[in-house]
C-alpha cells in the first residue's frame, strides 16, 4: 500500500511577515482556498491505493495539523510530533517505523508540506512510475525538469535507464552558480532536486542501517518510547535528540547505490520566496498580483498583499513586493526578497517577537488578537470556538477584566462558576484560579483587558487542560 508522508517541520522564514514560526507558510492560504498543507494531503488522497497521510510536524503545530485535516475531511494516518528539530533523515525514519509497524511491505511517498504542484495528472503519472521502481527495491527521488537556470536548487544528474521513465542517479549536485546552472539546463540530463521521494519503508530503514546507523538507532529508541496524546503520537524526546541533524540526501541518497530518479514536469514550486509566489500566481495585464484592498496606478510587475484592516495604494513603481500584516509590513525589490531571512535574523538578535507570532494567535480553543498594548496593560480580542475551553489557570503578575461581546461564556473564578451574557463583564483578580468555556453552539467573542507588572504569555500556570498542555 502507498502511505503518503507529509513533512511539516519548516518555519517558512523567507515568506515573512506573513509566514512566522507560530504559523509557517504550509498553513497559509497563499493560492486558492486551501493551505499548502491541505493541498498536499488532498493531492495525496487522490492517488491510487493511497492510505490516510502520516504527518511529521513540530509539537507547536499539532493542533493546526489536526484542524486543517478536519477542514478538508481527510483522516489521519498518524501525526508524529518531533520533540526537537532534527532534519529530514530522522523525521522520515520515524514515519518509516510507524508505517512498518502495521504494513511491513508499505511504500512511503514523502512530500514536503509547503510545495505547490499545478499539474496533478503529471505528478500522478510520475508516482505510478516510481511505485514500480520502489517495488524493485529502489529509493526513488522526483527530479523536476528545469524551466530555467535556477541557482537556488540542488540538481540531480541522471544515469542509465532503469525503466521507461526512471533512471539511476549518477550524482547529486549542490546549488550551482549561474554559469553552471545554464550548462546543466542546456545538457538536458539534469533535474532540480524536489525533495520528494518514494520507497518502501523497509528499504529506507535498511539503507539507514548501512549508511546512517546513529539516525536509525535514535529513531528506533524514540519511536519505542512513543505514547498517544489525544490524536497525536509523542515520541521519546531524549532519544530523538541524540540523532544527527542530517538530511535524507546527506544521510542516504548521496551514498546508496539504490538511488533512482523519475523526471517530471508538473508545475512544481517550493514557494521559497515572494518572487516565486508572484511567478506562479495569476497576474493582471501589468503583471501585477494584487490581494486584498489594493489600488495601483502605473504599477508593473509587483506583488501587493494588503492586510484585512488596511488599504494599500501604489503609484509609479515596478518590480516590488509589498506584504502588509497588522503588525509588520515588508517592502522589497522583487530581486532582493531572498534577503528577507536577514530581517528575521535581525528580529531574533533584537529579542523581538514579530518573527514568532502574528498579532492574531491561533490556539486549539480559538484565537486571540492583541489589539492594544502599553505600559502595564494589554487589550485582547478573544474568540472561543463552540464546545471549547481554555485551561484552568492562574497568573502571578496580572489581573484581567472580561467583557462579553457575543455569545454566552461560562466563567470559573476560584469557587464560583457562572455565565456571562452579551454586554456583561467580570473581574479576575491576580492569583485567582480561572477558566473560560463555551458550552454553546456559536463562538464566544470577548474583550480582555490585562493589567499588571508583567503581561507575557509565560505567566500562565496551567492546572488542568483538555489539550494536554498543563
Amino acid at each position: 500500500m502507498l502511505h503518503p508522508v507529509v513533512l511539516s517541520g519548516g518555519s517558512g522564514s523567507r515568506l515573512w511577515p506573513l509566514s512566522r514560526q507560530n504559523q509557517p507558510k504550509q498553513f497559509l492560504r497563499l493560492i486558492g482556498d486551501h493551505s499548502l498543507y491541505q493541498e498536499t494531503v488532498i493531492r495525496a488522497s487522490r492517488l491510487p491505493d493511497a492510505q490516510p497521510p502520516v504527518t511529521v510536524c513540530s509539537e507547536d503545530h499539532r493542533f493546526m495539523i489536526g484542524e486543517q485535516l478536519q477542514e478538508v475531511a481527510i483522516p489521519s494516518g498518524g501525526i508524529l510530533l518531533e520533540p526537537v528539530a532534527r532534519n529530514t533523515a530522522p523525521a522520515i525514519a520515524l514515519a518509516a517505523l510507524h508505517v512498518a509497524s502495521t504494513d511491513p511491505d508499505g511504500a512511503l511517498l514523502v512530500m514536503p508540506a509547503d510545495h505547490l504542484i499545478e499539474n496533478e495528472s503529471a505528478f500522478r503519472t510520475a508516482v505510478g512510475s516510481a511505485v514500480g521502481l520502489a517495488e524493485q527495491g529502489w529509493l526513488v527521488t522526483f527530479g523536476i525538469t528545469p524551466d530555467y537556470a535556477e541557482t537556488g536548487y540542488g540538481y540531480i544528474l541522471r544515469g542509465e535507464s532503469l525503466s521507461a521513465d526512471g533512471y539511476r542517479v549518477e550524482r547529486f549536485v549542490e546549488k550551482p552558480d549561474l554559469t553552471t546552472a545554464e550548462r546543466y539546463v542546456a545538457e538536458g540530463t539534469y533535474a532540480w532536486n524536489s525533495g520528494m521521494f518514494l520507497f518502501k519503508a523497509s528499504a529506507y530503514l535498511d539503507e539507514l542501517a548501512r549508511y546512517a546507523p546513529a539516525v536509525l538507532a535514535a529513531a528506533r529508541d524514540a519511536y519505542a518510547a512513543a505514547n498517544n496524546d489525544l490524536d497525536f503520537i509523542r515520541v521519546g524526546k531524549d532519544a530523538f535528540a541524540t540523532s544527527p541533524n542530517d538530511s535524507i540526501d546527506y544521510a542516504v541518497m548521496e551514498k546508496t547505490g539504490r538511488a533512482a530518479v523519475v523526471p517530471v514536469s508538473c508545475g512544481w514550486s517550493d514557494i521559497g520566496s515572494w518572487s516565486s509566489l508572484w511567478s506562479v500566481a495569476e497576474r493582471d495585464g501589468d503583471d501585477n498580483r494584487h490581494e486584498g484592498d489594493v489600488i495601483s496606478v502605473d504599477t508593473k510587475g509587483s506583488l501587493v498583499r494588503a492586510s484585512e484592516r488596511r488599504m494599500i495604494a501604489t503609484i509609479g513603481v515596478e518590480d516590488l513586493v509589498i506584504i502588509d500584516t497588522p503588525d509588520a509590513t515588508l517592502v522589497a525589490r522583487k530581486d532582493r526578497v531572498q534577503d528577507v531571512k536577514t530581517v528575521v535574523d535581525h528580529l531574533k538578535a533584537a529579542g523581538r517577537q514579530e518573527h514568532l507570532f502574528h498579532r492574531k494567535v491561533y490556539r486549539p480553543w480559538g484565537s486571540y488578537d492583541s489589539i492594544d498594548m502599553g505600559e502595564r496593560f494589554q487589550v485582547k480580542r478573544i474568540v472561543v470556538k463552540p464546545g471549547a475551553a481554555l485551561s484552568l489557570q492562574k497568573h502571578h503578575k496580572r489581573a484581567e477584566h472580561w467583557i462579553v461581546v457575543s455569545g454566552v461564556a461560562e466563567v470559573t473564578c476560584d469557587e464560583r462558576v457562572f455565565e456571562l451574557h452579551e454586554n456583561e463583564s467580570t473581574y479576575i483578580p491576580l492569583g485567582s484560579v480561572h477558566r473560560l468555556r463555551n458550552r454553546g453552539t456559536e463562538p464566544v467573542e470577548l474583550i480582555e483587558v490585562q493589567s499588571g507588572s508583567y503581561l507575557g504569555e509565560d505567566d500562565i500556570v496551567r492546572l488542568e487542560d483538555v489539550y494536554g498542555r498543563s
